[in-house]
C-alpha cells in the first residue's frame, strides 16, 4: 500500500501511476492511495489505505477496530471506520467513515500495528452506535464477556469520558460485569431477563463448597423465604461426563441446603427470555419477593407476565 505522495517522493511521475493503473498492475483504492497488486485488495489493504488517505494522526475504530482485535461486532466487509483528533481536517468518502474524539491521545492500543483503538474504547464505541440503550447494553456486556475485557477498566473509561449517548445505561451494564458476569450467556440473561423485566439483580459467581471441591453458582437471589439458584448452562461447555457429574453434585448440594434452583440454556435465554422471566419471577414470588416483573417490548407476544 502506498500513497500518491510516497510514489512521487520516489521520483516517479503521475504518468507512471496512470500507466500502472491502466495496465491493472496497481489498484486505486481511496483517492490518492494504491495497492501495488494485480489481484483484489484484501480488507487489511483497505484499512491501510484509509490510514494513508486521512491526513495526520488516525486510528482504526468502531467495527473496523473490532475486526482487527477479534471482538464481537467486527466487520471487514463494510466501510472502514477511522477516528481522528477533534479539530482534524479529515473528511470521509465512499467506504470511509470518519469519527472525531477529544480524548484521542488516550484511546489508542499501545504499540499496535496497525494503529487501532483499545478494546475498552472499541467496545464502548460499538455500544454507543447501537440503535437504542438496551441494545447498547447488550453489545457492551456480551462483547466484554466474550473477550474477557476487564470490567473495572470499562467502568473507569465510562466515568472519565462519558459517551455521547446511553451514558447511564452503559455504566449500569459495566457495573453488572463487575458483579461477575463471565460469559455471553450470562450477559444475555442480565440484559434480557433481569434488566428488561425489572427483576432484582442476583449475586454472581457465588462460591459453594461441594464434595470438598470449590464450585461457583452462576446467579443466586436471596429472598425472605429462601435462596433461588439460577444456572446458565451452555450445551458446549456442559456436554461431557465430567461436567455432567459436577452439575449433579451441585444439584444434590442445593437440595440438601434447601435452595430452590432453575436451569436455562442459551436457547431459552436468547429466544424465550420472557418465558424465562415468568418462571424466575414465579419462583421468586414463592420465596416472598415483594416486587413485580414488568413487561418488555417483546412481551406483547407473551401472555405469561
Amino acid at each position: 500500500m502506498v500513497s500518491l505522495g510516497q510514489i512521487l517522493g520516489q521520483g516517479l511521475t503521475k504518468d507512471v501511476v496512470r500507466a500502472n493503473v491502466a495496465a491493472q498492475r496497481w489498484k486505486p483504492l481511496f483517492r490518492g492511495t494504491y495497492a501495488l497488486v494485480t489481484g483484489e485488495p484484501t480488507p487489511e489493504m483497505w484499512r491501510q489505505a484509509a490510514l494513508l488517505f486521512v491526513p495526520g494522526a488516525a486510528l482504526l475504530s468502531h467495527a473496523t477496530a473490532a475486526a482487527v482485535l477479534g471482538l464481537r461486532g467486527g466487520s471487514s466487509g463494510g466501510p472502514v471506520h477511522v477516528t481522528v483528533p477533534y479539530g482534524s481536517s479529515a473528511r470521509g468518502c465512499d467506504g470511509l467513515v470518519i469519527h472525531r474524539s477529544r480524548a484521542f491521545a488516550h484511546i489508542a492500543l499501545q504499540n499496535a500495528v496497525p494503529p487501532v483503538t483499545s478494546k475498552v474504547v472499541t467496545l464502548i464505541d460499538l455500544a454507543v452506535e447501537a440503535p437504542d440503550a438496551r441494545e447498547g447494553m447488550r453489545v457492551l456486556t456480551a462483547g466484554a464477556a466474550a473477550a474477557r475485557v476487564d470490567a473495572a477498566r470499562i467502568v473507569e473509561s465510562l466515568e472519565l469520558r462519558k459517551p455521547r449517548r446511553y451514558a447511564k445505561a452503559l455504566l449500569a451494564a459495566a457495573k453488572l460485569l463487575l458483579e461477575g458476569i463471565g460469559s455471553v450467556l450470562e450477559a444475555e440473561y442480565a440484559q434480557r431477563v433481569e434488566l428488561a423485566h425489572g427483576l432484582p439483580v442476583g449475586r454472581r459467581q457465588v462460591h459453594r463448597r461441594v464434595e470438598e471441591t470449590n464450585r461457583y453458582e452462576d446467579i443466586e437471589y436471596d429472598m425472605p423465604g429462601g435462596t433461588l439458584t439460577v444456572r446458565l448452562d451452555g450445551f458446549i461447555s456442559h456436554a461431557n461426563k465430567r461436567t455432567a457429574r459436577s452439575d449433579r453434585a451441585r444439584d444434590n448440594a442445593a437440595e440438601l441446603e434447601g435452595r430452590a434452583r432453575l436451569t436455562f440454556g442459551y436457547e431459552e435465554v436468547h429466544e424465550a427470555a420472557c418465558h424465562v422471566t415468568c418462571l424466575v419471577a414465579r419462583r421468586l414470588k414463592q420465596l416472598r419477593w415483594d416486587g413485580e416483573a414488568v413487561r418488555c417490548r417483546a412481551c406483547e407476544h407473551f401472555e405469561g407476565l
